[in-house]
């Protein structure tokens, strides 16, 4: 806790975050993850030009849109891996937070990355309906076998790490895979029993329906980290009337919530409070209460000294600019 005096008044200002032990194993499993993504990395470039040498001789599009996949994964799992390594860095005078959000914008790279990949395989398909192509049914279903057998390793590995924006993001282009090398393996099966080739374009549309689903959600949970969003999980009504509800506080305002980093939720407020003397035990029930009930542990909490009549208990409201939009007392509102 600090104190700081004001020309308004006496404030103190009551600040928590996770040092030491925490700190130095959250270090580590950041390292783990990091070459967690090299390795997959290191397989997924292996296997992505030998499965683009395969597509273009086969003339399979499925292949070779599974062999785009494959490159844009190293290029996304690269910026993954570069990211997670930005951000074990410590803070400093000019990154007072450090580079933890160096993964929610390696998320959004790799998000939008995807959606260009997509615009591209629907093109081709396109153009594969009105023009197609002899395609060599059984390199195709030999290939994308080995394939699907690298994407679920890929898949594995990546699994056993932190589940970030930034690591949801690189699975989200080997999951990608995976599912190219199912519909390749499907389209070379067909045509080798049948010599329908419009199956190749048309299981890669399939690929791309399902893929584009995933690739929306990301990119709407990384656009609203970076809009300091208040985390999905989190109800901020909830939050709001937890505080109010500790002994001593009579009312919550200027309560803001939002995402530092994959895994690290910030909370500010200021509380009301009739006697300044309680705020030591007022801070230690506040953090306890916000790190258990909400998993909340960067904590910044003002006290706010009442010299008028007291208040109801209970009540959080909204910051002075939503006062048109006003609700009983009873009921928590947010502010802009």
């Amino acid at each position: 806790m600090h104190a700081h005096n004001h020309d308004s008044g006496a404030h103190a200002h009551g600040h928590s975050h996770a040092h030491g032990h925490g700190h130095a194993h959250a270090h580590a499993h950041h390292k783990g993850n990091n070459n967690r993504l090299l390795l997959a990395l290191l397989l997924t470039l292996s296997f992505a030009a030998v499965e683009a040498l395969a597509g273009w001789w086969s003339g399979s599009l499925a292949l070779l849109s599974d062999a785009a996949h494959m490159f844009t994964d190293t290029s996304a799992l690269g910026l993954a891996a570069g990211a997670a390594w930005l951000a074990r860095r410590p803070p400093s005078t000019r990154h007072s937070y450090g580079l933890a959000r160096a993964e929610v914008l390696a998320a959004l790279f790799n998000s939008l990355l995807m959606l260009i990949l997509l615009g591209y395989i629907v093109h081709e398909a396109i153009d594969r309906f009105s023009s197609p192509h002899a395609i060599a049914g059984g390199t195709v279903i030999g290939v994308a076998t080995i394939g699907l057998g690298v994407n679920l390793l890929v898949a594995w590995i990546l699994s056993r790490g932190e589940h970030s924006l930034n690591s949801r993001a690189a699975m989200l282009h080997v999951l990608g895979d995976a599912l190219g090398s199912v519909a390749a393996i499907s389209a070379g099966i067909v045509i080798v029993t049948t010599g329908w080739t419009p199956i190749d374009p048309l299981l890669s549309l399939l690929v791309v329906a399902l893929i584009l689903v995933s690739a929306l959600r990301l990119l709407r949970e990384v656009v609203h980290v970076l809009m300091e969003g208040v985390p999905m999980q989190i109800r901020l009504e909830s939050v709001g009337h937890d505080l109010a509800a500790l002994a001593g506080v009579q009312r919550v305002h200027d309560l803001h919530v939002w995402t530092l980093s994959s895994g690290s939720i910030a909370l500010s407020a200021h509380l009301d409070l009739r006697d300044l003397a309680n705020w030591p035990s007022i801070l230690a029930a506040a953090r306890d209460m916000l790190a258990k009930q909400h998993g909340i542990e960067h904590v910044t909490l003002q006290p706010e000294v009442l010299n008028a009549a007291p208040l109801v208990r209970r009540e959080w409201t909204p910051h002075p600019a939503a006062a048109g939009h006003t609700a009983p007392r009873s009921q928590a509102v947010p502010h802009d």
